[in-house]
C-alpha cells in the first residue's frame, strides 16, 4: 500500500489508518495494511466462526473477511460508506469490514498511551494503544489478538518448541519488550520451557531502554542483559528506535538485538538490518526463535 509519506528507520514514528466502526474511531498500523477495497458482499462459508463474514476473490487470491463491528459486539453499518482493510501480518492475507475509513496520520508512538489494566490486564482486550488526534480518541486494535481468537492455531505456535526434543538449561540473562500481556506470558512460557529461564519482561522499548541505563549506572550491565529480544509495534517506544538507540550506543552496541514481530516482512526486515538487528522473525514462530536464541547464547 502506497502511503506517500515515507518513514525513516529508527525514528519512532508510524502511520496510523483511521477508521470507523459505528460512530467510535479506531486505529491500526499503516504496515499491516495491503489495500484498501469498497465493500462487495462476501461469499458466506459454511460452519465458520460467526465473526467471519465470508470470503471475496478481488483478484486471483482468496481473501477471509472478518466482520469487525460483530467482533467488537457493536452494531452492523446499514451504509453506505463500508470498506475492507485487507492486511498482512503473521503471513496471513485478512480482510476486515470497517464501516468507513477516515484516512492516515503520521504520529509518535511516544504519543501512543497504553491502555490501563482495566481495559486489557485479563487478557481479553483489544486495545494495545490510544491516541487523541484532532479532538478524537482514536484506539488501535491489536488485530494479530483479534485473529487467534478466531483461529487460535493462527497464533503464537508454542508446541514448536516440543517438537525441540530434550533442552539443556541456559541462565544467560534475556531481556524482552512485548506489550502484549497475553504474548508476553506465552513467550516466557515458551522460553522457559526450552531452557531459558533467566527472563526480564517489559512493556515497551522505552521501559527495557531505561533498564539498560539502569543495569549500566549500577556496573551490572553484562551481568543482567546478555540479549535483547524486542518486538516492532509498542507504545511509547517502538522496537525499531529500540534497536537504533542500543547499536548506535557504544555501551549496548555489543548486545546482540532480536526482533520478534508479526511485522517480519521484507520491506520491515530490510529496516531491521539497516538498524543492526542481529536477527528478525516472524512472531507466530517460536520454535525459530528459540533456535535463533541457541545460535547467539550457545556460540
Amino acid at each position: 500500500m502506497e502511503t506517500g509519506i515515507l518513514l525513516e528507520s529508527g525514528t519512532n514514528e508510524l502511520e496510523i489508518l483511521e477508521f470507523r466502526i459505528g460512530a467510535n474511531h479506531y486505529g491500526i498500523n499503516v504496515a499491516k495494511v495491503r489495500e484498501i477495497l469498497p465493500f462487495k458482499e462476501p461469499t458466506p462459508i459454511p460452519n465458520a466462526h460467526p465473526c467471519i463474514e465470508g470470503i471475496f476473490m478481488p483478484r486471483d487470491e482468496i481473501i477471509t473477511i472478518v466482520d469487525l463491528a460483530k467482533h467488537l459486539n457493536m452494531p452492523a453499518s446499514g451504509g453506505n460508506l463500508d470498506m475492507y482493510i485487507v492486511t498482512n501480518f503473521n503471513k496471513l492475507n485478512i480482510g476486515f469490514h470497517v464501516h468507513n475509513v477516515v484516512g492516515i496520520s503520521r504520529v509518535s508512538w511516544s504519543d501512543i498511551s497504553k491502555p490501563d489494566a482495566t481495559l486489557s490486564g485479563n487478557g481479553t482486550g483489544v486495545a494495545t494503544g490510544i491516541i487523541k488526534l484532532d479532538g478524537k480518541l482514536i484506539i488501535i486494535l491489536d488485530f494479530e489478538k483479534i485473529i487467534s481468537d478466531i483461529s487460535p492455531e493462527t497464533g503464537l505456535k508454542v508446541s514448536e518448541i516440543d517438537q525441540l526434543g530434550p533442552r539443556q538449561r541456559n541462565t544467560a540473562p534475556i531481556l524482552i519488550a512485548e506489550d502484549s500481556a497475553l504474548l508476553g506470558k506465552l513467550i516466557s512460557e515458551s522460553l522457559s520451557k526450552a531452557g531459558y529461564t533467566n527472563l526480564t519482561m517489559t512493556t515497551n522499548g522505552q521501559e527495557a531502554w531505561d533498564r539498560l541505563n539502569q543495569y549500566k549506572s549500577e556496573g551490572v550491565l553484562d551481568q543482567k542483559v546478555r540479549l535483547i529480544i524486542t518486538d516492532i509495534e509498542m507504545p511509547q517506544m517502538d522496537g525499531h528506535r529500540l534497536t537504533k538507540l542500543v547499536k548506535d550506543s557504544t555501551a549496548f552496541s555489543h548486545i546482540p538485538v532480536m526482533i520478534f514481530s508479526s511485522l517480519v516482512n521484507e520491506e520491515m526486515r530490510k529496516k531491521g538490518e539497516a538498524l543492526g538487528a542481529d536477527a528478525q522473525l516472524s512472531k507466530p514462530e517460536i520454535g525459530h526463535l528459540v533456535e535463533a536464541i541457541d545460535r547467539i547464547l550457545w556460540k
